[in-house]
């Protein structure tokens, strides 16, 4: 049987990862709550190819 409920999970990608040409790429997966956030989510995360913090978004 399965979980009832809004919170459903996500990718999150890195977008100056995608910009710059550089091979690979930053993914995180996490989990969110529908009816608090409808809209895409947008998080700051840690970049282990570029070494530093970027913007992460969901994609679909």
């Amino acid at each position: 049987m399965a979980k009832k409920g809004n919170r459903v999970q996500v990718i999150l990608e890195c977008t100056e990862h995608k910009n710059s040409g550089m091979p690979g790429t930053s993914r995180y997966i996490t989990t969110k709550n529908k009816k608090n956030t409808p809209d895409r989510m947008e998080l700051k995360k840690f970049n282990p190819i570029l070494k530093k913090m970027t913007v992460h978004k969901e994609i679909k």
